[in-house]
């Protein structure tokens, strides 16, 4: 996840009141609160085997586990910016800091699924309070261009780093504690930063006048939440079609009237004129497809590596390394390139090369060697140029009195992608398993091991050691059909993205 600042520069009443050194431990504290927020898309990677079969949650409920915070964040973001600037920025971070810490100590010892989706919820408002801040913070505190040019590069880093390590802290967690302390984690971290925050960060008072469209931000949460169910249902092995389409209209009309109320409101959350704009909709076209393909392949590699391979989940996190590590490295390397090629030629050449890079892992899919961590990295490396060429495309053609807007809109791309990754490839992955898994006509199997392979195997570990060696052996062999599935779609997304976009022309209107 990236977010550009506004090129604006600060105004008086915006000028900070530390020193010199106090400026660089506000860097620190606000790099320490983005690190939880980025690590804790992620972490759940590894740690949703373990804590599904320990919570005994369904595959629909798997789902939400990992969806319900990214969905969230991406509801409440466009509001959560607007809200720092009429209340101040410090105010509303140390409540996303208290909303955050408490949350994460509700879902460490949630006891069952549902109340772990609800903690997820709660971390999700807690992170779309300090997400903005944290930028706003940063230009408040560094008045000179050079410096804050510094420190937004270090927030870069940390949000890139951070989804980079979200899986390895996971796997350790795991090796040496049990799930919940993915979550608690957290707590210490909010406990220290709390008065730290309280004594290092100016206070600004916002601007009361300032609109905050408070009715705008539950119309997309609603509608994102609503259409999102439906395409998760409608993957369940027998759905209830009246509650898929139920959902389905629900959720795409309070998106219709968000839209419509953006349109007539005199201060928008999103002003959608700017996708008129070929370069601006073509970079958020990208971005939400990178981000999709992301996170949808992520979340169906780590179950396969850790159910299918037998793998820790420590050691499936150093699996999955290569992808965002590479993407890390090239977002500068593609940043350099940007002003000689272009954003549209990056954006083509980063998804083409993600594309191929995924296609050339799943065909080496079958073991884990390095065939398929070279295909990873050639993966990681397209998306990470794809990234930067996506970020560039959305700032850049933004008027610079809208550069705060488009810079909420480029974060809700990412996190908006990563909520369809996990849905539409989560329910891919759903649905293909549950049509590849053949079963002996002569056992009467629970119905359930259709849903997913977890299911599948608890089943087993319930059963004589032949039914079990049976049932486990077709699970196994439908779960690598579905993987391969998901994985082959996601390239071929990619690819036909990569040439949607080469085939825009450059200016003009869409």
């Amino acid at each position: 996840m990236k977010t550009y600042p506004s090129s604006t520069p600060p105004t008086p009443s915006e000028t900070p009141l530390q020193g010199p050194v106090h400026r660089w431990l506000v860097l620190a504290l606000v790099s320490v609160a983005l690190s939880m927020i980025v690590v804790d898309v992620t972490v759940l990677y590894t740690a949703l085997p373990t804590l599904t079969h320990a919570l005994s949650a369904s595959a629909k409920e798997k789902l939400w586990i990992v969806n319900m915070y990214p969905l969230v964040v991406a509801g409440l973001l466009p509001g959560a910016g607007a809200l720092g600037d009429r209340y101040g920025h410090r105010r509303v971070f140390m409540r996303g800091l208290v909303v955050f810490g408490v949350a994460s100590l509700w879902a460490a010892y949630s006891p069952t699924a549902t109340s772990l989706i609800a903690a997820r919820a709660m971390l999700a408002v807690g992170a779309a309070l300090m997400m903005p801040a944290t930028l706003a913070i940063i230009r408040h505190s560094f008045p000179d261009q050079k410096e804050r040019g510094f420190a937004i590069g270090v927030w870069a880093a940390v949000a890139s780093g951070g989804a980079a390590l979200g899986p390895v802290v996971g796997g350790f967690l795991l090796e040496y504690f049990w799930w919940g302390a993915v979550f608690l984690i957290n707590v210490p971290v909010v406990v220290l930063a709390l008065p730290l925050v309280a004594w290092f960060i100016a206070n600004d008072a916002g601007n009361a006048q300032r609109d905050w469209d408070r009715i705008g931000s539950v119309l997309v949460l609603l509608g994102l939440l609503g259409s999102t169910y439906a395409i998760k249902a409608a993957a369940q092995n027998q759905p209830a079609w009246l509650e898929v389409l139920g959902t389905a209209l629900l959720g795409v009309a309070f998106l219709a009237a968000f839209a419509w109320r953006q349109v007539h409101i005199h201060n928008p959350l999103i002003d959608f004129s700017l996708f008129r704009q070929r370069d601006f909709s073509s970079g958020v076209l990208a971005a939400v497809t990178v981000a999709l393909a992301l996170v949808g392949f992520q979340l169906v590699f780590s179950q396969w590596l850790q159910l299918v391979l037998g793998l820790s989940p420590l050691t499936a996190a150093y699996y999955m390394l290569p992808m965002p590590v590479a993407a890390f490295l090239a977002g500068p390397v593609a940043g350099l390139w940007l002003p000689r090629a272009g954003s549209k030629t990056i954006l083509v050449a980063g998804m083409t090369m993600a594309g191929l890079g995924l296609l050339a892992a799943v065909w080496h899919y079958e073991a884990a060697s390095w065939p398929l961590l070279i295909g990873l990295a050639v993966f990681g490396l397209g998306a990470g140029t794809a990234i930067t060429g996506a970020s560039s495309a959305i700032m850049f053609t933004a008027p610079p009195h809208k550069a705060g807007m488009a810079a909420s809109i480029e974060e809700v791309s990412y996190e908006l992608g990563g909520s369809l990754g996990v849905a539409l490839m989560g329910s891919l992955m759903t649905a293909s398993y549950a049509a590849a898994l053949y079963l002996p006509e002569a056992q009467n199997f629970s119905p359930v091991v259709f849903d997913s392979l977890d299911e599948a195997l608890l089943v087993a570990a319930s059963l004589p050691p032949a039914t079990a060696n049976a049932l486990v052996t077709a699970a196994h062999a439908a779960f690598a059909h579905a993987f391969v599935v998901v994985a082959g779609s996601i390239g071929g997304l990619l690819l036909l993205a990569a040439l949607v976009v080469g085939l825009r022309r450059r200016d003009g209107h869409a």
